[in-house]
Order: C-alpha cells, then structure tokens, then sequence
C-alpha cells in the first residue's frame, strides 16, 4: 500500500511539472507577441504550485514575472509596484540560479535590472521638471535600492523630497546618507584641445590620457568636486527645525558646523534655533562668532540690535542698528528699528507727567519733561522720513510721521502724512 501512494505522488508530481512547462511556454510566447494579458493568464495559472516546482521551472517562472511587470512598467500601467514587483523576480530568479548552480536568465535579468533603473531615473526626472516631486522622489530611491551602490539616487531622492515639502522622507533618506558615510565627491578630468584651445572636460582618466597621448590634448588635470556631506547634515539640522524638534536641530546643526565651520548660513541656523528655544544668551553668543567670519554683513547686527533691545539694554541696541545702518544705508528694518528704540523711551516720560500734580515744581518738571518728549520726537524723525525715501508705501512709518507731526504742532506735516495715509488705507 505504502508503495503505490509513493508511485502515485510521483505521477502526480510528474504531470503537475509538464501542465507547469506548458503554460510557462505558453506565457513565454505571449509575451513575445506582446500579448501582456494572455502572458498574465498562463503565469497565474501556475503561481500557486510554483514553490513547489524545479528550480529551472522557478527560474524560468521568475524570469517572465520580471518581464511581464516590466512590460506593464512600461506601458504605465500602475507603473511603481509594477516596476517594484519585476526587480522582485528578477532577484528571485537570481537567486534560485546562484543557488541551483545553473544561471540561464541571470544574464539577461541583470541587465533588465539596469533598464529599469535607468528608466526610473529618466522617469524620475521628467517628473522633477513637471514638479511631480513625490513620484521623482520615490522612483529615485526605487533606482538606488536596485543598485545600492550609486548612493548619488539617494541624494537625489532626499532632494525631491524636500522640493515635495515631504520632510519625513528627507530626512529620512539624508540620515541614511550620514550613516553611510556618502559625500558625492568625484574627481574631473581636464585636458586642453591643442587646435581650439580651450579646456576640455573628459569622461574618465584613460581617455583623457589616451587623448594626451594622441597628441590631441595637452594640459591634463584634475579636479576634486566639493563634498556634499556639510550640505545633508545642514539640511537634517533644517528639517529637524522646520518639524519644531529644536532640540535635535541643535544638536544636527552642531555637527553640521564641525563639518563646515565657515559656514555662515549654520551660524544663523543655530541663532534662529535657539531664539525658538528663548535662549537668547546662546543666540547673541552665537551671532557675536556669525560677525567674526563676516564683519560687513548688516543683518548680524541688526539681529544682534533686537535681541539687546529686547534684554534691555538700549545703548547697545542703538550701536548695533547704526552699525546696520552704516553697512547698509538702505537696510530699511534698521530705520524703523532706530525710530521705535528712540520713541520707546517716551513711555516713561508719559508715567512721569501724568503722575505730576499742580505745584510750581510739578509744573516746570512737566515742561522739562514735555521737552524732552519732544526731543524724543525730533530725533526719531530722520529715521523714518529716511525710511519713506526707502519705501514709500510704508504704513508704519507714515502713521507715527503723522503722529509725531501732530503732537509737536507741525501741522502742514501732519496734513501731508494724513492725506498720505488716507490714500494707502
């Protein structure tokens, strides 16, 4: 009894692999006429018993999966998963070959591998120009996964992220890129063409030595491109900020500046996270080191105005804003800045006069102290008639003009700034 259940699974096996043989060379045919869903039909006939078949029936099986998805990759037909699932039997077909010691599809499947990552890349950047950067993003990271070493898709994919404001792909994909130590430098290689002149870039070092040689160029050098490192630890440190995480921010952007410390656009990152955090020792430390690698920038010390003003300490401010002001004579935030740190003071000077009674003391410290509001008005109104000439369509400083105009009794001033005003409001 034994014996004829074990001939009989035998038979069965045997006639299971020839109905198997068929429809893989039926599916094999279909597709060699382009007929995709007849190609379809004969291989899903199959999919359930495939794991159970030879290793040549597996391979052959992977192999026209992995074709017939590319097919429809192709033709657009749910064009990602198609692509995701023909490199699948690709590698699945691989496999089974490396393992089974005969490799009759690997060749071909490899190379079917690298179209298709070609054609994700080519894809990839057409969707980039029509601004479709989640589909560029992830075709793009698709084509790194198919060739892990080309760590340039990965870069790639993090930026299209980043343009398609998806910064939890970003960052994830930039986090990879640190871990993996990538910094895109390549070297170039230059020649001089001895009959035109002019500098050549050639496409490796043997041509270009091969050109050398040829007599056809002359000159041969090379170039180191820049490291692209310092920009992907900014830009964690940036995405970490754009998320509220200020304090992981911090900590990228600190390791960004071990990375490119002259880099001042780090420096101000820094500064901005810790004014996020109210850290504003930290910001005015930080801020104080921006000016030392660059001392005409006026924006440095207009920030470093605000914070002093905002600490209380208003001669330090006014300094700052002047310094602003020298470097950038048109540096309208600095005027405005100056007029209100000068008219701040007034409110003290408006306490003091309404606490005053009616005595002969009170009323000549009330006219000391009319005066010196007034001085106060006086010398806030260069920075704002300045700041008119800059932009004329400021309301602010309009308003106060017209304000001030009319508290100190100049009125054919008040008049020209309220009829100015009415026309902007």
């Amino acid at each position: 009894m034994k014996k004829k259940i074990f001939i009989f699974s035998a038979l069965l096996i045997s006639t299971l692999s020839i109905a198997q043989r068929k429809e893989l060379r039926d599916a094999e045919k279909a597709l060699k006429k382009g007929n995709i869903e007849e190609a379809k039909s004969a291989l899903q006939s199959v999919e359930g018993a495939i794991s159970s078949a030879d290793d040549k029936y597996k391979a052959q099986y992977y192999f026209l999966d992995g074709k017939l998805n590319y097919e429809e990759a192709k033709k657009g037909v749910n064009t990602d998963v198609a692509y995701q699932d023909a490199v699948q039997s690709f590698k699945d077909l691989i496999a089974v070959e490396k393992e089974s010691g005969r490799e009759k599809y690997t060749g071909e499947a490899s190379q079917l591998i690298q179209s298709i990552s070609a054609d994700l890349v080519n894809s990839a950047v057409e969707d980039n120009q029509n601004q479709d950067y989640a589909a560029a993003a992830k075709k793009l990271y698709m084509a790194y996964q198919l060739d892990t070493n080309n760590q340039d898709y990965l870069y790639y994919a993090a930026s299209s992220a980043v343009n398609g404001e998806d910064y939890d792909t970003a960052l994830k994909y930039y986090v990879e890129l640190k871990e993996l130590g990538y910094t895109g430098e390549t070297t170039k290689y230059y020649a001089t063409n001895k009959e035109s002149g002019e500098r050549e870039e050639l496409p490796t070092k043997e041509q270009r030595d091969l050109m050398v040689k040829a007599g056809t160029h002359e000159k041969p050098e090379e170039e180191k491109t820049e490291s692209r490192l310092p920009e992907i630890v900014k830009n964690i440190a940036l995405i970490y900020s754009q998320k509220g995480d200020s304090e992981k921010a911090i900590e990228a952007v600190q390791e960004a500046r071990k990375v490119d410390p002259e880099d001042i656009n780090l420096l101000m990152t820094e500064a901005n996270l810790y004014i996020k955090l109210g850290q504003k020792d930290k910001f005015r430390e930080v801020m104080e080191q921006a000016i030392e690698k660059d001392p005409t920038n006026p924006m440095l010390y207009y920030n470093l105005g605000v914070i002093s003003a905002e600490q209380g300490n208003k001669e330090q401010a006014r300094k700052y804003y002047e310094k602003a002001i020298e470097l950038d004579p048109e540096y309208e935030a600095s005027y405005m800045n100056m007029a209100s740190l000068v008219l701040g003071e007034e409110v003290a000077i408006v306490d003091e006069m309404n606490s005053l009674g009616t005595s002969q003391a009170d009323n000549k410290r009330y006219d000391e102290l009319k005066k010196k509001r007034e001085g106060l008005y006086k010398e806030a109104i260069p920075y704002l008639q300045k700041l008119l000439e800059i932009n004329p369509e400021s309301v602010e400083a309009t308003k106060t003009l017209m304000n001030i105009y009319g508290s100190i009794g100049e009125d054919a001033k008040y008049k020209e700034m309220k009829a100015k005003l009415d026309t902007m409001e």
